[in-house]
């Protein structure tokens, strides 16, 4: 697989993997890993993104946390998956990856950044695809295990950015009709993209 791959939004789909309320308390800055899954989950309105949520035992840690907007998603939601295996690519999101051949590139967020979302990487690369994990969109429990995860997932094949570096490269053209809802979000979301990368990223420039 070539390393040269970009984000074309005809062929990808967004993985929200397991942001959910009892980790509120738990996670290292939950609060910025929600807010740049709520920012993908604009860019996913604006760019026509299906988006797939997984659960992990929802029935002892939770929903996904209802700040997350998934309702304002629509037919966009293709599933919330509950799930007992770490990885996301349960045989439920296989079926439906399966079902949409055109599909080639993945950006997952979430959480735990060195269990679920490396275990679903691995997986997924593992399936051929593309995957693109959001390096101001993942935490853990323990926040140096997060630069680790990033480093096994980049060494694997997998490709490490952010979410306003993904989101431009979806857009990648000023002219065309999505450019003043996209670049409205960007100026929204300004505050909580620095925030999250202070919290999130400031720690892994040696990737």
């Amino acid at each position: 697989m070539s390393n040269l791959v970009r984000l074309i939004p005809s062929q990808t789909i967004f993985f929200l993997c397991d942001i959910q309320s009892r980790f509120k308390d738990a996670i290292h800055a939950f609060p910025e890993v929600v807010a740049i899954s709520n920012k993908m989950l604009k860019f996913a309105k604006v760019f026509g993104i299906p988006v797939i949520v997984t659960e992990q035992h929802p029935k002892g840690l939770g929903n996904t946390t209802p700040e997350i907007d998934l309702k304002s998603l629509g037919s966009l939601h293709l599933a919330t998956v509950e799930k007992t295996v770490f990885s996301m690519l349960t045989p439920e999101v296989k079926v439906l990856l399966d079902s949409r051949k055109d599909v080639r590139s993945i950006v997952l967020f979430g959480v735990e950044s060195h269990i679920c979302v490396l275990q679903s990487a691995l997986d997924l690369l593992q399936a051929g695809y593309n995957v693109h994990v959001l390096a101001d969109g993942v935490s853990s429990c323990n926040k140096e295990e997060v630069p680790i995860a990033l480093s096994r997932i980049s060494q694997a094949g997998g490709h490490i950015t952010t979410s306003e570096s993904a989101a431009f490269q979806l857009q990648r053209d000023a002219s065309t009709s999505t450019f003043k809802a996209f670049s409205n979000i960007i100026k929204e979301e300004k505050g909580a993209t620095i925030q999250a990368l202070e919290k999130l990223a400031s720690y892994r420039s040696n990737l």
